[in-house]
């Protein structure tokens, strides 16, 4: 299936849902039990296969075809055991006991009583910005479901205990009442038939192909139809947050989330990572974190990154909505929350442990990163040696030499002082689009004015580089200067202009989604220090196997670098892939926009190695 016909069939499913929601379920129930129904049929047709051969051989007839019917017999049963049976991982994570953290287990154990749901089965500490109820099969497509809850230490961090607390009541709203029930029983049937069609995958043989053949148009297909249901029990979870513990803070833990996330990806793995120039060990993450996400977010940070959360639309990749139609559905504004007091902090739930579980975490992150963090270091040894190399020939560099040097130097220290390296650029090269976006980076506040010109230089000077000027400037536009005036004709101007950048940024982002993959792609155009970076950057996921890269080229901006990335997650269900995806669209320092997509239905993996050149990243297994 297409990603066109998948939309199509996602849209059916939204209007069949918003029409009459119980003909909706009773249709998406029938279209369940068409997979039961293949798989015992399966189940009943090989061992039928199986006892009328066996019973003929008994009789003492013989035929050499008997032997291709249990061979095809056989490979038929064990493939539908497999898909009755299958058995499916235990979240990652440490398994808290109500002795490690008794305040947490008292306060999940007063939201169920209060949503009247089943219970907890284990309770999970990770290192993920994120929480996560999951109900895992027992058995494959039949038995009852087991209840796993994952909470991130970073989330506890971040978060006060009431704000956490909503966000532990959306979790738990998944498995609330009937309906509860009905969306978990289609979650585990969605996980089921995932692990299925993962699992089947490489197998070989008519029946395997068979198999393939079915899965390749039911998954899809249930996946779709299912899909409407999916982004219901969303709003429904978040309803019940809001009626537990308060429309405003469940609002503001969705906000604040959305936030600090944004920051914690943008700005604190950066910084972290670049501790590898000094330090040749790997450095733990979270005891340096917890202190800054008890901070408020630096405020320019915080509106923008808002601002582009709430821009995002609800869409077919992920079941969630979008930010802005959350908060909408609880009535709530869409504006900065006051940040959660690290005083009532959500850590104070795993009571005195909470230093502990830092440590452990820390340590975990250590030896899971040393390879890579060897690897960094030793890429920044470069970085270092190229930054040399450009600063002995400093007089002699043109324009692109000024700027990589400032690029450079701003990678070896992200508060190093690079702003003459821009202003020499500027110097070789008046309106130089690097220098100029370079220079603007490095102003302080209080010369405003000259970052307005040039942000106004930069709109000028280069198209592919408007919308980028305009975000900077609105937000810089829109507080008073330092005498107290207020342009309110410039801030006009600019916010015309920044409507206008994202319209054309709207059409670019349509025409990069929209096209087919793999039209219009040409091989990447990355130097070396650019290819390091985003090879460091791509060793650091985890689940990433291998990743490819290629140029797109747009009608929109023709002469604007844009890519699309790659990535092989195998291991990972298609929402934990979509968030992994959206996660490194933001971190990947690329030179341009880039959409990076995992490889699955569309495009598949051999799609990609057929068409997308030579991988740039392959992991390493030790």
């Amino acid at each position: 299936m297409d990603r066109a016909e998948f939309i199509h069939l996602v849209r059916l499913s939204e209007h069949a849902s918003a029409d009459d929601s119980k003909a909706y379920r009773r249709s998406v129930a029938a279209f369940a039990a068409l997979g039961y129904a293949w798989v015992v049929g399966c189940l009943l047709l090989s061992a039928g296969l199986l006892m009328w051969v066996a019973n003929a051989m008994l009789h003492g007839r013989f035929k050499g075809v008997f032997i291709g019917l249990i061979l095809a017999a056989g490979g038929l049963l064990w493939t539908s055991l497999r898909a009755l049976w299958c058995r499916f991982d235990e979240p990652e994570g440490v398994v808290l006991q109500a002795s490690d953290a008794p305040a947490l287990f008292e306060a999940l154990e007063r939201i169920r009583k209060k949503i009247k749901g089943p219970p907890i089965h284990r309770v999970f500490l990770d290192a993920d910005f994120n929480a996560s109820i999951r109900q895992h099969p027992r058995f494959g497509l039949f038995g009852g479901g087991v209840n796993y809850l994952s909470i991130g230490l970073p989330l506890l961090m971040a978060l006060d205990r009431p704000r956490f607390l909503a966000v532990l009541a959306h979790e738990y709203g998944h498995l609330r009442g009937d309906h509860g029930r009905f969306a978990a029983w289609i979650y585990r049937t969605r996980l089921s038939w995932a692990m299925l069609n993962h699992g089947l995958r490489d197998d070989e043989g008519p029946v395997a192909a068979a198999t393939q053949a079915f899965l390749r148009w039911y998954f899809p297909r249930f996946s779709a139809r299912t899909f409407a249901l999916a982004r219901q029990d969303e709003y429904e979870a978040d309803r019940i947050s809001g009626k537990l513990l308060g429309r405003d803070i469940a609002a503001a833990a969705l906000t604040e989330i959305a936030v600090k996330g944004d920051w914690i990806t943008r700005e604190f793995w950066s910084e972290h990572w670049s501790i590898a120039s000094a330090q040749a060990l790997p450095v733990g993450p979270y005891a340096a974190m917890r202190p800054l996400l008890g901070l408020a977010p630096p405020g320019d940070f915080a509106r923008e990154s808002l601002r582009q959360a709430l821009r995002r639309i609800s869409d077919v990749d992920d079941t969630h909505p979008g930010l802005r139609d959350r908060l909408e559905a609880l009535q709530a504004a869409t504006s900065l929350p006051a940040w959660s007091s690290a005083s009532r902090s959500a850590m104070d739930l795993l009571g005195a442990g909470g230093a502990k579980w830092i440590a452990h975490f820390d340590k975990q992150w250590c030896r899971d990163n040393a390879s890579d963090w060897k690897q960094h270091h030793a890429y920044l040894g470069r970085v270092r040696a190229r930054a040399a190399e450009l600063t002995a020939g400093e007089k002699r560099n043109n324009a692109e030499e000024m700027v990589e040097l400032g690029h450079l130097q701003r990678r070896l220290d992200v508060r190093a002082d690079v702003r003459r390296h821009y202003e020499r650029a500027l110097q070789l090269t008046p309106g130089h689009p690097g220098a100029l976006r370079g220079l603007v980076q490095c102003l302080p506040p209080m010369e405003r004015t000259l970052r307005l010109n040039c942000l106004g230089q930069l709109f000028e000077e280069s198209v592919a580089n408007r919308w980028w000027a305009c975000r900077m400037a609105v937000p810089e536009m829109e507080k008073p200067a330092a005498d107290g005036s207020f342009d309110e004709k410039s801030l006009a101007l600019w916010r015309e202009r920044l409507k206008q950048a994202e319209e054309a940024e709207r059409r670019a982002w349509e025409e990069l989604t929209g096209t087919p993959f793999f039209e219009a792609i040409g091989r990447h155009d990355l130097g070396n220090f650019e290819m390091g970076e985003v090879q460091a950057q791509l060793a650091r996921y985890k689940p990433v196997a291998r990743a490819w890269l290629v140029r797109k080229n747009l009608k929109e901006f023709a002469h604007r670098r844009c890519y699309l990335v790659f990535v092989e997650l195998p291991g990972l269900d298609d929402e934990e892939r979509y968030v992994l995806c959206r996660e490194m669209e933001h971190s990947l320092d690329l030179p341009g926009q880039a959409l990076v997509l995992w490889a699955g239905y569309s495009p598949t993996l051999a799609e990609i190695e057929r068409n997308a050149f030579d991988a740039v990243y392959v992991r390493t297994v030790t």
